[in-house]
């Protein structure tokens, strides 16, 4: 009995650290796991840093879940402006803040331990990344509501994850890296970009600061995630040149969908509750059937195809790395 309760609280936990992201942490750190190895790289020790990615990665996600809840309790907010699904655990009485907050600390004891190993077996440099990645990890949703939380993921998925990924693996720092970094975490961070952009008004209503609100107009914030993907394929196409691996523009194989989904956000904007005819290059749309019930499918539609996006982008970077 012990020990099926230990094994439903794990699946409690999971599922309430929105496991749905978790595939993109995957496919994030398996680009630079694969570059790594074809650098020499350890894989056993790269295996392990996963381990640890993918614990801070669930804890940062109930971590910004224990500060919203604590915001929007004090505040009185809980509406319909997060798609009803905001903290629903704690709002049901499945758990309280208390439980929470020490499965936080639970997760992230766990996720030290990792780091502790990785740091006698691989270097002092583990300390470092450790250090600038584990203020994210708490204060997410304190950055992401001062507008900061675009530059928090960038630099976890992107400079913190790949370098430290690397330097685990290698023994070795890699200015190299750097540029194939910024671009993934870019391509991460769309997607919290895109839930943000539709997120607007009632970021505006509630009065809270994310960039897409610092750009003044749904429009504005439209343009800025061309931005992003614009920057994005500049840093990996620099990337392929500087390491003459050519097959990195393989990536480029998502513009055309990129171009798509922002005439999907348009139309978002225009009208909240649209969805565009629906072809298999959307694919996959979990659960979609439910989400049309629930009249939540125009939202999660423009939310899954930005992930979807991203995926097939590191997909196919990681095709590349291998093709060379």
């Amino acid at each position: 009995m012990m020990i099926k309760n230990f094994i439903n609280n794990i699946k409690f936990w999971y599922s309430n650290a929105r496991p749905y992201s978790a595939p993109i942490t995957l496919l994030c750190w398996l680009l630079i796991f694969v570059y790594s190895l074809k650098q020499g790289g350890n894989a056993i020790l790269g295996i392990i840093a996963y381990l640890g990615i993918a614990v801070v990665h669930l804890a940062t996600n109930l971590s910004d879940d224990y500060f919203d809840y604590k915001r929007l309790a004090a505040n009185g907010e809980f509406t319909n402006n997060e798609k009803t699904i905001k903290c629903k655990y704690l709002r049901n009485g499945q758990a309280t803040i208390q439980d929470l907050r020490n499965v936080i600390i639970i997760m992230l004891s766990f996720a030290a331990v990792i780091g502790l190993f990785l740091f006698f077996a691989a270097g002092w440099g583990v300390a470092i990344f450790a250090l600038c990645t584990l203020p994210i990890a708490l204060f997410y949703s304190k950055l992401s509501s001062r507008g900061l939380g675009d530059l928090a993921v960038i630099l976890a998925y992107g400079p913190l994850m790949y370098g430290g990924v690397y330097y685990v693996m290698t023994g070795r720092f890699s200015p190299d890296v750097l540029f194939l970094s910024i671009s993934s975490g870019i391509f991460v961070n769309t997607i919290l970009y895109a839930h943000m952009l539709m997120d607007y008004d009632s970021d505006v209503e509630s009065g809270k600061t994310t960039l897409c609100t610092r750009l003044k107009t749904k429009d504005n914030a439209l343009e800025g995630l061309l931005a992003f993907y614009i920057t994005g394929y500049i840093f990996i196409a620099y990337f392929g040149i500087r390491t003459s691996n050519y097959y990195y523009f393989l990536t480029f194989l998502t513009i055309p969908l990129v171009f798509d989904l922002y005439n999907s956000l348009k139309m978002y904007n225009e009208n909240p509750k649209s969805i565009p005819k629906i072809y298999p290059w959307h694919y996959p749309l979990e659960d979609w059937e439910d989400k049309l019930n629930s009249g939540s499918a125009p939202f999660f539609f423009r939310f899954l195809y930005t992930r979807n996006i991203s995926t097939y982008y590191m997909l196919l970077a990681c095709l590349a790395t291998f093709l060379k």
